[in-house]
């Protein structure tokens, strides 16, 4: 493998209004991340990310079973279909944020990952389910209603270029989960996000290169842009971002505009980090047993 990887990072808007079928929000959004595909590529990704569920809008704003019609079976249903011609055709890595749906009734925010083939090789299922409110007039992340929890382990996925492992937005509150991806044998760790002004901003920089620092890890963050009608809970702010070990941001997105940013993952600076801080080394994991203690 080469030391060095081109990360693409897709950050978009979504238009449609959410008074809109299903099945118009899932044909303008991925007509618009197959335009911002070609663009990746075009700018020499090499593994490209995608937002939260990228091919809607974040519904969870709402609790309504419309929304239940968005979500797709992994591997076989559509979008996952369509998006192994993709990465076929352009040699690439996908990581995909879709709703699954994993029997009647049961589902998923989940993120399929795509080898540069067109492989389908796995799937990882959001852990950590929010249900708290934000914004006004009765909005907020109601996830709970929409996603059962994951019920797997924290994979991690040998592609083409490089082991990555993925944490889905809330996740990344959660220390424990980004310490496994990397006890697993992470390089870099995707986390595709929906999340607004006025919450968690402050955190946004913030934690995600501490994970990276204290795992020795490259951490992917994506987060969509603008507001999304009816419920305009705020602004998806954007600032999609590749952080390095050593907790420097290597690119970073604007606030407000469909955008794909661009970033190196170098393996050297990997190796550099963990040969220097020896986390790896020092943790204790035989006192830790109390963290897993039921409160």
């Amino acid at each position: 493998m080469s030391k060095e990887v081109v990360i693409g990072l897709i950050q978009a808007s979504h238009d449609v209004h959410g008074d809109e079928p299903v099945e118009v929000h899932k044909e303008k959004a991925v007509e618009k991340h197959l335009a911002l595909i070609d663009e990746a590529v075009a700018k020499g990704a090499q593994i490209i990310c995608l937002q939260e569920i990228f091919y809607g809008p974040y519904f969870c704003a709402e609790q309504t079973t419309k929304w239940y019609a968005a979500a797709e079976p992994i591997p076989d249903g559509p979008t996952t279909k369509l998006f192994q011609e993709i990465a076929k055709k352009n040699d690439v890595v996908i990581v995909l944020p879709i709703y699954e749906k994993a029997a009647e009734g049961v589902y998923y925010n989940t993120a399929a990952v795509i080898d540069a083939d067109g492989k389908y090789l796995g799937k990882y299922r959001k852990k950590h389910i929010p249900h708290v409110a934000a914004g006004e007039g009765g909005t907020g992340f109601w996830e709970k209603y929409y996603f059962k929890p994951g019920n797997e382990d924290y994979p991690v996925f040998n592609t083409k270029y490089a082991k990555i492992g993925i944490y889905i937005c809330y996740d990344r509150h959660f220390p424990e989960g980004a310490r496994l991806l990397g006890l697993n044998g992470a390089e870099v760790v995707f986390n595709p996000s929906a999340t607004v002004a006025g919450t968690s901003e402050y955190l946004w920089r913030l934690e995600q290169p501490a994970h990276a620092v204290a795992n020795g890890f490259y951490v992917a963050a994506i987060n969509r842009v603008g507001f999304e009608a009816p419920w305009n809970m705020g602004e998806f702010y954007g600032q999609s971002y590749l952080v390095n070990p050593r907790g420097e941001f290597v690119a970073m997105g604007s606030r407000d505009k469909d955008e794909v940013i661009i970033g190196i993952m170098d393996r050297n600076v990997i190796h550099q980090v963990r040969d220097q801080w020896q986390f790896y080394r020092d943790r204790r994991p035989e006192t830790y047993t109390n963290l897993t203690a039921q409160i």
